[in-house]
């Protein structure tokens, strides 16, 4: 494996995982709970804009990879997880969301490894679908994490029915990965 710039901020978002989860267990007298809200808040909005930054760079430098193909979802998952988890024990996610979401990307990551095992991973490439329900779940997240009032508004009145939609959208996209698998194994098995 060869350290280039995109798979050194995969690493970084990958690091910053246990410091994002770890802001949320320290002692009250170190942080205030808007203070954790906050720098909880920017390690995942950091750790969002890595993700789009090491893809972007990856083409335009010609430094692509298949480790960086592999670690970049895999850094993707764990730290939507370690968010979701956070948000349940914080009190501002209903444990329903997060396992449809975080079982969902199991379902789908352990069925992309299982076609490309038969040739047909361009079966499950990423869908419309799929891109509206990251950037719906890239958005509640922040917004739950901050969950303080700004200007007034309460952020859980529009994270919530927000990650709500991204569980519906997890759903159907779900389905249609689903969809696309059994139509590739049904025509590997004619052919």
């Amino acid at each position: 494996m060869r350290l280039n710039i995109p798979n050194t901020l995969t690493w970084a978002r990958i690091i910053l995982i246990p410091l994002f989860v770890g802001v949320f267990y320290l002692p009250g007298s170190w942080l205030a709970p808007a203070q954790q809200n906050l720098i909880g808040c920017v390690f995942f909005v950091v750790a969002a804009v890595t993700d789009w930054f090491d893809g972007y760079l990856a083409r335009k430098l010609g430094q692509t990879s298949a480790f960086g193909a592999f670690l970049d979802p895999v850094a993707d998952k764990l730290m939507v997880s370690a968010a979701l988890v956070m948000l349940v024990r914080l009190g501002r996610v209903d444990a329903l969301i997060a396992f449809i979401i975080i079982g969902r990307e199991i379902t789908i990551s352990a069925l992309r490894e299982w076609m490309a095992q038969i040739g047909a991973a361009r079966s499950v490439a990423v869908s419309f679908v799929g891109k509206l329900k990251t950037t719906a779940q890239m958005v509640a997240i922040p917004v739950l994490l901050y969950h303080d009032p700004i200007m007034g508004v309460s952020l859980p009145t529009i994270g919530t029915p927000l990650l709500w939609a991204a569980a519906v959208l997890t759903l159907w996209s779900m389905g249609y990965y689903l969809r696309r698998a059994a139509q590739a194994v049904e025509d590997t098995n004619r052919g």
